[in-house]
């Protein structure tokens, strides 16, 4: 929910509209609880996704609910430590040539970095570094505002992460 969260309020901070609708199962952390983050330079006509251009998956019960909504040639972003490659293989065969695939262990990042927490940082770094929607200025920006008085001593592990994520793309490209 928070990378969703920062992600809407950065794309408004650069003056794009924006949709962010919640969805908190009853699983809530480690479950299927997700986000749906519509970001766009013209109004947008409904917050609700059918078929996402990009799916960020973080655990495997995320990738058992939502493994067929993302639309043909889009971006899927995996978190393979929470997922065996073995499990990922019948999924991978699917998305062969349908997607543009970026698997990392986000989870195992996050652990290196000093938090667990902070995949979802992780992610969002690699996600923007993709696709380039919001600028990583915009990003900190809105870490540093939604950070709780009681959690500002977190900025800076979220801002390592982030940093981490985006570290992941363009050492990607760099390689390619």
């Amino acid at each position: 929910m928070l990378f969703g969260k920062i992600l809407a309020e950065a794309a408004m901070r650069e003056t794009k509209f924006v949709t962010w609708l919640p969805a908190y199962g009853a699983e809530v952390r480690g479950g299927t609880a997700y986000c749906m983050v519509a970001v766009s330079d013209t109004e947008i006509g409904s917050p609700h996704i059918d078929k996402a251009d990009t799916l960020i998956i973080l655990n495997k019960p995320s990738l058992e609910k939502f493994k067929d909504r993302i639309k043909n040639k889009g971006l899927l972003i995996l978190n393979t430590s929470l997922m065996t490659k073995k499990e990922l293989i019948p999924y991978i065969n699917m998305w062969q040539k349908k997607v543009h695939l970026v698997e990392y262990p986000f989870t195992d990042i996050a652990i290196e970095i000093g938090n667990i927490r902070v995949a979802n940082m992780v992610a969002l770094g690699c996600f923007i570094g993709s696709r380039k929607i919001v600028s990583e200025k915009s990003v900190i920006e809105t870490i540093h505002a939604v950070a709780p008085l009681d959690k500002r001593n977190l900025i800076m592990i979220n801002e390592k992460a982030l940093s981490s994520g985006m570290q992941l793309i363009k050492h990607k490209n760099d390689k390619s």
